[in-house]
């Protein structure tokens, strides 16, 4: 089983201080990935469906990435999600190449439709039209990574007599993983290289997984699809309950911390890390 980190671009760790530090104890450690989220603006007032107060600090994906492609070596970057219809696929392209250039390969583009509508409306995306976007966006930057001469034809996205170099380092692309409970998501998901549920316990991720695994075979996928999960809150996970997740076929646990000082985050790393050694890819 593989161990990520969630949410260093969110929160006290917004500091760019904590930021590297939390980012390098985890290479060191062992954690094989690190993700970032995405909110790009929230509704103020809170509204119940958000999942963040209005104040809460949250750095561009990308970017804070980027900054950790510098400070590390070997742990693989994710965005975990980027809220894709509400970017330009062939500007979001662009930058997530860059990523990968610059860190050697080591970028996992996880996507989501979002589901804030307030943030949609300020960001002037029709909030209907999500999932449809989603999908031809998917389908536009794949084009623009993979195809020789790159061109693509869709409702939201149109281009043809372009190129765009570098391509990506890792080939045919960065590994795309989808994030999403919902039968759409599983679609998608059943499609690209990996899907990412968030925020689930062990009995949620059971069936989710079953929906999953239905999707896989209806689309006559034969090749294995990563599972990556976040378990619910900030409570400590045990090796039992970890033991419980890879059972349900969970390739990754990606954990968040509790703490929010200098000394207690590094020491929180390490220690999840000590305490699911005996699970953990070498």
């Amino acid at each position: 089983m593989k161990l990520g980190l969630y949410g260093l671009n969110m929160g006290a760790m917004a500091d760019p201080d904590l930021f590297v530090a939390a980012a390098r104890a985890a290479e060191a450690a062992g954690y094989d990935s690190i993700w970032a989220g995405e909110h790009v603006v929230l509704p103020d007032p809170r509204t119940p469906e958000s999942p963040l107060q209005p104040q809460h600090p949250t750095l561009d994906p990308v970017v804070a990435l980027a900054h950790l492609a510098a400070a590390t070596s070997r742990v693989k970057l994710a965005t975990g999600i980027i809220i894709l219809p509400q970017r330009n696929p062939l500007v979001l392209a662009k930058e997530l190449t860059t990523l990968d250039v610059l860190s050697r390969g080591r970028l996992i583009f996880g996507v989501g439709v979002g589901y804030l509508k307030p943030e949609f409306d300020a960001i002037g995306v029709p909030f209907h039209e999500r999932g449809a976007r989603t999908d031809e966006y998917l389908a536009a930057i794949r084009a623009l990574w993979t195809e020789g001469k790159p061109a693509f034809e869709g409702r939201f996205a149109r281009f043809a007599g372009i190129d765009a170099q570098p391509r990506p380092v890792q080939r045919p692309h960065p590994p795309i993983v989808v994030g999403g409970a919902t039968e759409a998501a599983f679609r998608r998901a059943a499609a690209a290289d990996g899907w990412y549920g968030f925020n689930l316990d062990v009995d949620t991720t059971a069936r989710h997984v079953a929906a999953l695994k239905a999707a896989v075979a209806k689309a006559n996928r034969t090749t294995p699809l990563e599972i990556s999960v976040t378990p619910p809150g900030r409570q400590p996970i045990d090796l039992a309950t970890a033991e419980r997740y890879r059972g349900l076929g969970v390739d990754r646990l990606i954990v968040t911390l509790r703490a929010r000082e200098a000394a207690a985050i590094t020491a929180e790393i390490g220690e999840i890390a000590d305490r699911l050694r005996p699970l953990l890819t070498p």
